[in-house]
């Protein structure tokens, strides 16, 4: 059987009631078993960015300034999220992961790319899928291309059966530091998925 590549983007999955149309979205056509997402957009007009979030996170990291206030909207943006939907994922160990990274100095692509892979481990634990990370398999070179091994390798990784939840945005450079697109760039991973 064929099968069907779905990107969701930002606003697509900024909770966990639009989390739910996509499961709806998915159980209409059993082709549709390859799920590229975006980092949480907009649920409402007061909401943050996810992404936004991170990269300022990041600067005031760099500055030396006080992450928690920013820290703290993802955190529970997450939680009531991964709550919602009832997953057994330890969310809150992610988060407190990813926390201490930021203020030991992970680099910003780094940072950012954690808005897609968090939203990516929610959304294969509570689809039953598997999820598959972007930097284990795309590689991105130095002039911003996707290495031709990429393929491959993803390929492989994703040739069994049922769904596979792949986070959209990011990959590695040939020495495995975390490299992200730019803004907008779930869908060039979408792309990836589908060639």
């Amino acid at each position: 059987m064929e099968a069907v590549v779905c990107k969701f983007g930002g606003s697509s999955v900024a909770d966990a009631e639009r989390i739910r149309n996509i499961q709806s979205v998915l159980q209409l056509d059993p082709r549709r078993r390859f799920v590229v997402v975006s980092a949480p957009g907009k649920g409402s007009k007061a909401d943050k960015k996810i992404t936004d979030l991170l990269y300022l996170c990041h600067e005031l990291a760099e500055e030396e300034l006080d992450i928690d206030e920013p820290f703290h909207l993802i955190r529970e943006r997450y939680l009531e999220i991964a709550r919602d939907l009832n997953v057994g994922l330890d969310v809150e160990k992610l988060l407190a992961d990813l926390d201490g990274e930021i203020r030991q100095g992970a680099t910003m692509d780094y940072v950012a790319s954690r808005g897609e892979y968090l939203c990516a481990r929610i959304m294969a634990d509570f689809l039953g899928g598997q999820f598959v990370d972007a930097a284990d398999y795309i590689i991105i070179d130095g002039e911003g291309f996707v290495v031709e091994s990429s393929y491959r390798s993803l390929s492989a990784a994703v040739s069994g059966e049922g769904i596979y939840v792949i986070p959209g945005f990011y990959g590695t450079t040939p020495e495995g530091e975390v490299r992200t697109f730019s803004r907008g760039g779930s869908d060039i991973t979408g792309a990836i998925v589908a060639r």
